[in-house]
C-alpha cells in the first residue's frame, strides 16, 4: 500500500480524496493555487505545496509542477480526482514514467476512452448498444450535410475530444448545419485542443443512465448498479439519483451483462462509468467517463462500499474487497449539486460565507470544504457542497433530501438551493422518468 499519496485537486472532492486515505492511514499532500491557500483541502491534509498562481492553467493544469510537488514531498501515487487532469492520457503516461502511480486507469484506456469517435467503435465492437452516427470524423461541411441527411435530422454535432456537456450542438436542418459546422470545430478547438467532430442521431428527450464499473488487476470485473441523471441544465448535472426509478430490472440486468462483458475485454483497471441515453426502453452508448465521477456517492451509500477506498487499493495492486454477489443496492439515494450561482440566471456568484450549517440526521451526507469565513473565489467551479440524502425508498429520499434542503444555511454568497427545493417538490420529479430536457423546458415555471 501506498505510504503518502499527492491529490491533483481542489474543493470538495480533495476533501474526500483526502479523508479516504486518511483512513487507510495513508499520508497527504495537497497541492493549491495562491487563492486557495485557505481552502479546506489544505488545512486537513498532512503536508501541503503551493504549484502556481490562481489560473487553473498555471496551477491545478501544470503537470510538471505537480510532479515537482511529488518529488519534493516523496509522494509515490497521484489522485488526480475529476476534471482538471484526470482524465489526461498524457498526464498518466507522464506519472508512470516518473515512477509514480497514477491512481485510475490505464493511459491506453484514457485516451481511448477520451476520443468519443474511437470509445463509440470500441464499444461498438464489445456489443455494447450505441447511437447511430457516422463512422468516424467529419472533415469538412460536404461531409457532414450528407451525413445529417442519410440520418435524418435533427442531428447532434459533437467534439470527439468532448466532455462535460461542452462541445455538442443539436442541428436541425441543413442550414443550421451550414451555419454552425466551423463554430463547432472551433469550439472543440478552444475547449479540448482538438477540432475533430462527429455526427449523432439527435434522440429527442431521452433520460441519461449511467453505470459505475470498478475492476482490479487480478481479473475482478464488478458493475455497482446504475444512476439517474437526467435532471440537467445545458447538459451540466444538477440532481442524481440511484438507482434510476421506472426502468424495467431485466432490461437493467441485460445492460450489466453487456457492460462487465465488455471492461473485462478491455482489461480495464480501477474506476469507470458508461454513460447512455435511455429512450422507448431502450439504452444508447455515450461516452465512458475514466476517473472517479461527482455523484459517486449516491452509489456509495446504497451499496455502503466506499469507491475512493477501493480506487486506492486496486491502484496499489491490491484485489477488490467484495465480488458481485456483495452489490446489493439498499433503499434510494438522491444528490443534489449546490452551487454558487443565481437560481434563476445560473450566473456565477463569489464571496465570503459569512454563516455556514449543515443539516443533520438520519442517511444525511454533506461533502463540501466550506466553512463559515471562507471566501469563495471566482476563478474556478462553483460547486460549493454535495447534499446526498439516502431514505428507505425514493419518496422517503425525496422527503428527507427538502427536510435537508430547508435545514442547510449558507450566507454570503447566492445559492441554487431554492432552485432545489422546487425541483424535487414538483409533481414531474415525484413520478419519475424526466427527461434531460426537462429542467430547460420547466426552469421559468420552476
Amino acid at each position: 500500500m501506498f505510504k503518502k499519496i499527492l491529490i491533483a485537486n481542489r474543493g470538495e472532492i480533495a476533501v474526500r480524496i483526502n479523508r479516504a486515505c486518511q483512513e487507510l492511514g495513508i499520508s497527504t499532500v495537497a497541492v493549491h493555487s495562491e487563492a486557495d491557500r485557505d481552502s479546506m483541502h489544505v488545512r486537513i491534509a498532512n503536508e501541503s505545496v503551493c504549484i502556481g498562481p490562481n489560473q487553473v492553467n498555471k496551477s491545478y493544469l501544470n503537470a510538471h509542477a505537480l510532479i515537482a510537488a511529488c518529488e519534493i514531498t516523496n509522494a509515490e501515487a497521484i489522485h488526480p480526482g475529476y476534471g482538471f487532469l484526470s482524465e489526461n492520457a498524457s498526464f498518466a503516461k507522464m506519472v508512470s514514467d516518473h515512477g509514480l502511480t497514477f491512481i485510475g486507469p490505464k493511459h491506453e484506456h484514457i485516451e481511448k476512452m477520451g476520443d468519443k469517435i474511437q470509445a463509440k467503435k470500441i464499444m461498438q465492437q464489445l456489443g455494447v448498444p450505441t447511437v447511430p452516427g457516422s463512422e468516424g470524423k467529419i472533415e469538412n461541411i460536404s461531409d457532414a450535410l450528407k451525413i445529417g441527411s442519410e440520418i435524418g435530422f435533427p442531428v447532434l454535432l459533437k467534439a470527439a475530444a468532448g466532455g462535460g456537456g461542452r462541445g455538442m450542438k443539436v442541428i436541425k436542418n441543413e442550414k443550421e448545419m451550414s451555419d454552425n459546422f466551423s463554430i463547432v470545430k472551433q469550439e472543440a478547438l478552444s475547449f479540448f485542443g482538438n477540432d475533430t467532430v462527429y455526427i449523432e442521431k439527435f434522440i429527442d428527450s431521452p433520460r441519461h443512465i449511467e453505470v459505475q464499473v470498478i475492476g482490479d488487476s487480478h481479473g475482478n470485473f464488478v458493475h455497482l448498479y446504475e444512476r439517474d441523471c437526467s435532471v440537467q441544465r445545458r447538459n451540466q448535472k444538477v440532481i442524481e439519483e440511484a438507482v434510476a426509478p421506472g426502468i424495467d430490472n431485466e432490461d437493467k440486468i441485460k445492460l450489466f451483462e453487456t457492460v462487465i462483458s465488455a471492461i473485462k475485454e478491455m482489461g480495464y483497471l480501477g474506476l469507470g462509468t458508461l454513460e447512455f441515453l435511455y429512450h422507448e426502453g431502450k439504452f444508447y452508448f455515450m461516452e465512458m467517463n475514466t476517473r472517479l465521477q461527482v455523484e459517486h456517492p449516491i452509489t456509495e451509500m446504497i451499496t455502503r462500499i466506499d469507491l475512493v477506498r477501493e480506487q486506492i487499493t486496486v491502484a496499489a495492486g491490491e484485489k477488490l474487497s467484495f465480488d458481485q454477489a456483495k452489490v446489493n443496492p439498499l433503499g434510494h439515494s438522491i444528490e443534489c449539486r449546490i452551487n454558487a450561482e443565481d437560481p434563476k440566471t445560473f450566473k456565477p456568484s463569489a464571496g465570503t460565507i459569512n454563516l455556514y450549517h449543515p443539516p443533520a440526521g438520519n442517511g444525511i451526507r454533506l461533502d463540501t470544504f466550506i466553512y463559515s469565513g471562507y471566501k469563495v473565489p471566482h476563478y474556478y467551479d462553483n460547486l460549493l457542497a454535495k447534499l446526498i440524502v439516502t431514505g428507505r425508498d425514493r419518496e422517503h429520499a425525496i422527503r428527507r433530501a427538502l427536510r435537508s434542503l430547508d435545514e442547510i444555511i449558507i450566507e454570503g454568497t447566492v445559492t441554487n438551493i431554492e432552485l432545489h427545493k422546487k425541483i424535487l417538490a414538483s409533481e414531474d420529479f415525484k413520478k419519475g422518468s424526466v427527461s434531460i430536457k426537462w429542467l430547460e423546458e420547466n426552469i421559468e415555471k420552476l
